[in-house]
């Protein structure tokens, strides 16, 4: 504003030459206009998202803060698939048809600004269209990084959107204590499809060995926003019984689940009598590891199609686990549900 008074002054007591005086004041016009606009606002950086739950200590956590993935806490898992060692057979795109390749490569998993980063490629890599990344708190070497029985695990993340794209987060048991999966049990923390952005899911998988696992889903519906927002996902697991939240809201609680051993050489067997199935609250009493992924198309979902926009890119702000401070509550009966087999009514 001083400026433009200074320039008013100056122009009065110039020889008035009409032209002159006409460029000489646009001149400064233009200056005081350029020093008077408001400079460009940058984004505000999100919250600080408090750690302490009243009730509950920290008991693990990555907050993603270094400049890379922090191999004390977290392995990959590589490849398209795994070894079954109880069918002798391998099994492709992980059990779900999925077409990624799973790499450490740094353009599928990184940490930048204070996150991880799970990016997914349309890209060529031994046989597969697709890259992306499956971090698992677990060693290369099959060695326990961190697992915990009990507790909140808690999530902030937000997720790509798109046809075919699936990002997960999710615990996976540290042994098979009662026998491959589904019998020894999975959690599903928070999985979505990337086409139906209004919609998340946690969900439970148990019973026995393929074929004759089963699983119970809850889900939610976003009234504003989507998954490519930051949102709290969050798993609270007691004995006998787990509820899923997110942002603080609680959408699902389970606590029916069974978990049987019986097999022959092909795989799972339904249980057949109260002697088949595994002590309740069996799979869910036993510690469980930590993953993170962002696969590409298969059963679950679909598969990607023309639109579905690449790079795919899932950023996860942190990750805490915590315990109670007191102890544990009651172990909660079996829920309602339904016992396959002669086992029914258990």
């Amino acid at each position: 504003m001083m400026r433009s008074i200074f320039c008013s002054s100056f122009l009065r007591g110039l020889i008035p030459a009409f032209h002159a005086v006409a460029s000489i004041a646009a001149v400064c016009i233009v200056a005081a206009t350029i020093e008077a606009a408001d400079p460009p606002q940058r984004p505000l950086p999100p919250p600080p998202v408090d750690r302490a739950i009243p009730g509950w200590k920290l008991a693990w956590n990555d907050e993603f803060d270094g400049e890379a993935i922090d191999g004390s806490k977290w392995g990959f898992d590589v490849g398209n698939g795994f070894y079954n060692y109880d069918a002798k057979q391998w099994i492709h795109g992980w059990g779900n048809d999925e077409l990624q390749y799973y790499t450490r490569d740094p353009d599928n998993a990184f940490v930048k600004a204070g996150s991880l980063h799970i990016r997914a490629l349309k890209e060529s890599h031994d046989g597969f269209g697709y890259t992306s990344a499956r971090l698992r708190t677990r060693a290369k070497d099959g060695r326990n990084l961190f697992s915990q029985t009990y507790g909140r695990f808690e999530f902030r993340a937000k997720l790509p959107l798109g046809q075919g794209i699936w990002p997960a987060l999710w615990l996976l048991p540290e042994g098979s204590d009662y026998g491959g999966w589904a019998a020894s049990g999975e959690i599903d923390i928070l999985e979505t499809k990337g086409q139906e952005p209004n919609r998340i899911q946690g969900a439970l998988h148990f019973g026995g060995r393929w074929p004759a696992n089963t699983f119970t889903v809850g889900e939610h519906f976003f009234d504003s926003g989507s998954i490519a927002d930051f949102h709290v996902y969050a798993l609270e697991w007691n004995p006998g019984e787990m509820h899923w939240e997110v942002d603080g809201t609680r959408y699902a609680t389970m606590n029916f689940w069974w978990s049987s051993g019986r097999a022959d050489a092909k795989g799972g067997l339904a249980p057949q009598a109260e002697a088949d199935l595994n002590p309740w609250p069996a799979p869910f009493d036993k510690p469980f590891q930590v993953l993170i992924n962002l696969a590409v198309g298969g059963k679950f979902l679909g598969n990607p199609d023309a639109a579905t926009p690449f790079p795919a890119e899932m950023e996860v702000d942190y990750v805490r686990v915590y315990q109670r401070t007191g102890p544990q509550p009651a172990l909660v009966p079996r829920g309602s549900g339904e016992l396959p087999g002669a086992a029914q009514g258990r």
